[in-house]
Parts: structure tokens; C-alpha cells; sequence
């Protein structure tokens, strides 16, 4: 019987009907690059871990791999186009043999270089040095660490992952990364493990360096909080678990407005392992390459034309605009403003 009410639809069909750019109109807002600051450098697939969590469906089995041509094409773009910043991630990119040369020629050109690190890697055949290669060439290590505790962590990343991932640590903070006063910058990332929004960087940042201060006396410099994307691996156990509607309306409902000017794709480009562009890296994943009228590959790159996109949207573009939002560097913003 009518009551005059407005209906309501469910919350899962309703999540997986919105526009998030319908949803950016009805805050006035469009989303375009600014600039052209960084690079972030996709080696490949091949990972030595088969998180849960990963967008990139890496592991492995995989065999997609950044050749030395594409490479030495990159260093090419960053050399002409003086770009700052170079942030190399994969897979586990220190298993494409031309990762070393990268780095070295990225700092040789000035840039500072990010190493997206999974921590575990370093005791692979032949990685064992690389706490002291990250020290020569002074990169900022950024490493995924799921939680403080070993059964978290282990849920996520593989049996065994916290252990070593501990004694990494421990070996980097020997090389001097994470140390107060040193320079050298270990930066930690926060996935939740499941269907949640991550909690508030700052707290959660403090907790996270009390904890493993106390129980393993190690320490880093910042931890950010990055949403788990429904993309590849993390989408297959949102489905399987029976997650993927209600978790999809919770990235929706919690949309930020106040995030949108800091995402990370307003003055990023990402580069897959074949040398092709995208808006970033998570578009990547999913094949959406940037817009027709830009240059498509690292060998037509021009950061001028590209700082004026459009980008390239999605579903999935909910999870950097959600709750304080989400980029490579953390939480966007460090207010909530929930979608009106």
C-alpha cells in the first residue's frame, strides 16, 4: 500500500548501479590531473608473495616482465622530462633484472626514487643485499606490514610472511632506515584484512609503532592506510566470501568529496610492464588506458599533454574517495565528510 515515502532500493543494487563521475557532478566536481610529478614504474607481475589483498593478481607463476628496451625508454622520458619522482612498484620489482639499473640511473638523474618493497623479497637467491642497495642509492622504502600481529598478517600474505617480514625490518633498521635522524625513510602500509575501511591513519600509526616497538624493537617513519580495491585477487575473495555487494555499497556511502582533490592521479602516471600509460595504477589493472586523445605509450610521453586529462573513472574509483580516502601515500585527507 502507498505510503508517500520515498522507496528504497537495496543497498547492494544501488551500489552497483551509481556513476561515481554522476556522483562527483552532484558535488560540482570533475576529476582531472594537475600535473605530471610522478612516475610510477610497473616491473612486472613476478612476486615471491600471493597476497589476498593484491590488485595485480601477482605471484609466483607469473611471467610478465618489464624488458631493458621499455626500461631504458622510461629512463629516457624521466631524463628529457626532468620528472622528480620515480616510484618503482610490480609484483615484487626487484625481480625484473633491470631494476637495479632503474634506480641507479633514476638517481643518477636526480629523482627521488620509491621502492614499493614487500619486505619478504630480500631473502630470495641473490636479494640478500638489497637493505644496503636501498642505503647506497637513498630510495624510500615503502612496505606492506597487514597488522602487528603475526595471525593478521599471515591471514593475508601467506604463512610465515610476519616472521620474515620482522627480520626485515630488523634488517633494514640496521642499515639505518626507519631510524629517527638518519634520513633513510621506511614507510609502512595498513591493508585491512577483509571487507573493512581502513581506521584513522594517525591512530592506527600509533598503534602500529608502539606494538612493534614493543614486541620486536623495530621502528619506521609513517604508516599509511591504504582501502583494499575490488580489483583481481581482492575482488575473487569478495565474491567467494559473499562480501563483494555489501563492501562495494560501503565504499559508496562512504564517499568523501573533500578527497578528490588529492588523489593520487592528478599528478601521477602509470606505466605498465609493456610500456603502456594509465591514469593509475589500480586503472591499470583493469585495462583502462588513458584517454584516446593522449599519448598511449612511455615512447610518446609527454607530460605536458597528460597534465591536462581527463581521468579515466570507474566503480573501483570509490575506494580512493572513501572515508579519509586513499592513495599510494595514505589517507588523503584526515577529515570524514560522508556522502550527502
Amino acid at each position: 500500500m502507498p505510503t508517500g515515502l520515498p522507496v528504497i532500493q537495496p543497498a547492494a543494487a544501488f551500489a552497483l548501479t551509481i556513476d561515481f563521475d554522476e556522483k562527483l557532478a552532484a558535488h560540482g566536481l570533475e576529476l582531472h590531473a594537475s600535473s605530471v610529478d610522478t612516475l610510477q614504474i610497473n616491473l612486472g607481475k613476478l612476486c615471491n608473495q600471493a597476497c589476498k589483498h593484491c590488485h595485480v593478481d601477482a605471484g609466483p607463476s607469473r611471467t610478465e616482465m618489464m624488458s631493458r628496451e621499455t626500461t631504458d625508454q622510461v629512463l629516457a622520458a624521466i631524463q628529457r622530462f626532468k620528472i622528480p619522482t620515480v616510484d618503482i612498484t610490480g609484483g615484487a620489482p626487484e625481480l625484473n633484472a633491470s631494476f637495479r639499473h632503474l634506480v641507479r640511473k633514476s638517481r643518477d638523474l636526480e629523482c627521488h626514487v620509491i621502492v614499493r618493497h614487500n619486505l619478504t623479497v630480500m631473502f630470495e637467491a641473490g636479494q640478500e643485499d638489497l637493505p644496503q642497495f636501498f642505503h647506497e642509492h637513498e630510495v624510500e622504502v615503502i612496505s606492506s606490514l597487514p597488522y602487528f600481529l603475526e595471525q593478521q598478517t599471515d591471514a593475508q600474505r601467506g604463512r610465515g610472511v610476519f616472521e620474515k617480514s620482522i627480520e626485515a625490518v630488523h634488517r633494514l633498521n640496521a642499515a639505518g632506515y626507519g631510524v629517527e635522524n638518519s634520513g633513510l625513510v621506511l614507510n609502512l602500509i595498513y591493508n585491512p584484512v577483509g571487507a573493512f575501511l581502513p581506521p584513522a591513519q594517525e591512530s592506527i600509526e600509533a598503534d602500529f609503532k608502539r606494538e612493534l616497538m614493543d614486541r620486536h624493537g623495530i621502528s619506521f617513519n609513517h604508516l599509511f592506510t591504504i582501502t583494499n580495491m575490488p580489483i583481481k585477487r581482492f575482488l575473487d575473495y569478495l565474491r567467494r566470501s559473499g562480501n563483494e555487494e555489501r563492501y562495494r555499497w560501503k565504499l559508496v556511502e562512504a564517499f568523501n568529496p573533500a578527497t578528490v582533490a588529492g588523489l593520487m592521479c592528478r599528478n601521477l602516471v602509470s606505466v605498465d610492464w609493456t610500456g603502456r600509460l594509465y591514469d593509475c595504477d589500480f586503472n591499470q589493472m583493469l585495462d583502462l588506458g588513458v584517454a584516446a586523445e593522449m599519448p598511449q605509450t612511455i615512447a610518446a610521453f609527454d607530460p605536458e599533454k597528460l597534465a591536462r586529462r581527463r581521468i579515466k573513472t570507474g566503480s573501483h574509483c570509490f575506494g580512493c574517495t572513501a572515508g579519509t580516502g586513499s592513495s599510494c601515500g595514505g589517507a588523503v585527507t584526515t577529515s570524514v565528510s560522508p556522502s550527502t
